[in-house]
């Protein structure tokens, strides 16, 4: 049973990602402007979403450790 809630809570953290990312692509300049930078790089845009959902990850990360008053590691 621990296993199928860890499977929803992390299935619940990759959605919240997804997004996060995709809501930046629209809305955000310095997201769409990275996103443009790796596509003309040559880069997958796959890999380019993958590491926007890395980078809010440690955001969010970020903000909640400095919420609860716990820094982070």
């Amino acid at each position: 049973m621990d296993d199928v809630v860890g499977l929803v809570v992390v299935g619940g953290v990759e959605a919240l990602a997804h997004r996060i990312v995709f809501i930046r692509l629209r809305h955000d300049p310095r997201t769409q402007a990275y996103h443009e930078r790796r596509t003309q790089e040559g880069r997958a845009r796959r890999e380019s979403i993958r590491c926007l959902k890395r980078y809010a990850a440690r955001e969010v990360f970020n903000l909640v450790g400095t919420v609860s008053g716990v820094p982070p590691s």
